[in-house]
C-alpha cells in the first residue's frame, strides 16, 4: 500500500476512534452495564492512541520510506482493528470466541511499537 493510502487509513482510523467514542458516552450509556462501558473504553483509549501513532509514523514515511516504519503502520491498523475491535464486540455482547482476539490484538500493537524500536537504533548517531 503507498504511504498516501496509509495516511489515509489512519486519519481515517484515528476519525472513527472519535465516533466510537462519542458513541459509547453518548449512545451507549444507558444501554451497556458499567463493565461493558469499561471495555468501550479501554477499546477507544488503545484505539485513539494507536491511531495517532500510525498517523505520527505515516508522516515520517513521507520522508524516510523505511520498511520498519511501514511494518509498525500495518501492525498497528491490524492490532487496532483486531484490539479495539474485539473490545467493542465483546462489550456489545458478541460470543465469547471474540475474547482470544484481543491478546492477539495487543501483541501486534507491540510489534508495532517494537518495529519504531527497530527504525530508531538503525538511525545514524546524531553529530556533535
Amino acid at each position: 500500500m503507498a504511504t498516501k493510502h496509509l495516511l489515509i487509513a489512519a486519519a481515517l482510523v484515528g476519525a472513527v476512534s472519535v465516533l466510537l467514542g462519542a458513541f459509547g458516552a453518548h449512545g451507549l450509556k444507558s444501554v451497556l452495564t458499567e463493565a461493558q462501558l469499561g471495555s468501550w473504553r479501554t477499546a477507544v483509549h488503545y484505539h485513539q492512541l494507536h491511531a495517532l501513532l500510525a498517523l505520527a509514523l505515516c508522516l515520517r514515511l513521507l520522508a524516510d520510506p523505511a520498511r520498519r516504519l511501514r511494518l509498525a503502520v500495518y501492525s498497528l491498523l491490524a492490532g487496532i482493528a483486531l484490539f479495539s475491535g474485539s473490545l467493542y464486540g465483546l462489550a456489545l455482547g458478541a460470543p465469547a470466541w471474540f475474547g482470544p482476539v484481543t491478546p492477539i490484538g495487543g501483541l501486534l500493537l507491540m510489534i508495532g511499537w517494537l518495529c519504531v524500536v527497530a527504525y530508531a537504533l538503525r538511525l545514524p548517531a546524531p553529530e556533535r
